[in-house]
């Protein structure tokens, strides 16, 4: 990350634009463009060290990030700002189970209804959201320890799990239940209508 505070900002809101831009361009559901907002709300509001903390989470997933280079001064403000780290590593660990599961449902949107598509997508990213990280941290061999140490369990990325697991239970009771509602719902969620 840059250390310059206007130059940190700078590139956060950079990045929500550009993302907008992507999403614009690309036709997506407008309900997606809570993502750029969030991320130029960052860069506006958040202090540099905080994005130092989500990005610091988001290297920890992908198992890249070396607490030791960290200066203890570092370190202790870090901890501090461990909410921070943990929006970091679950953002992340969606964006890595978001690689796999959306492309799964844009495939099985041409093959079957709208809704076995975005159940079967879903139950691809749940898996992976828990241990698609795990794997790569064991595989980058990091000390996740020494982390959980300075900065705590992040139980968020259980709550964001189980959410999302009720939510994608709910929608196949809703299938078998009423199939015209749950095509509906999703509808509105896909932004395809309803």
């Amino acid at each position: 990350m840059f250390e310059s505070e206007r130059e940190t900002r700078a590139a956060i809101c950079g990045t929500g634009l550009l993302l907008a831009l992507i999403f614009l361009f690309a036709h997506l559901p407008l309900i997606l463009l809570i993502v750029p907002v969030a991320i130029l709300f960052l860069g506006i509001v958040a202090d540099p060290e905080e994005t130092h903390a989500v990005w610091y989470g988001m290297l920890s997933v992908l198992g890249i990030f070396d607490l030791s280079v960290l200066t203890d001064a570092e370190r202790l403000n870090y901890a501090e700002k461990k909410h921070y780290f943990w929006f970091g590593e679950v953002g992340m660990a969606a964006i890595l189970a978001g690689i796999f599961a959306v492309p799964l449902g844009i495939f099985l949107a041409g093959r079957a209804e709208i809704t076995l598509a975005f159940i079967g997508a879903a139950m691809l990213f749940l898996p992976l959201f828990v241990f698609l990280p795990k794997l790569i941290q064991r595989a980058m061999r990091a000390d996740t320890d020494a982390i959980i140490d300075a900065f705590g369990k992040n139980e968020q990325v259980k709550k964001v799990f189980w959410t999302l697991f009720v939510a994608m239970a709910g929608l196949v009771l809703a299938q078998v239940a009423d199939p015209a509602t749950a095509q509906q719902v999703v509808g509105m969620i896909m932004g395809v209508g309803g």
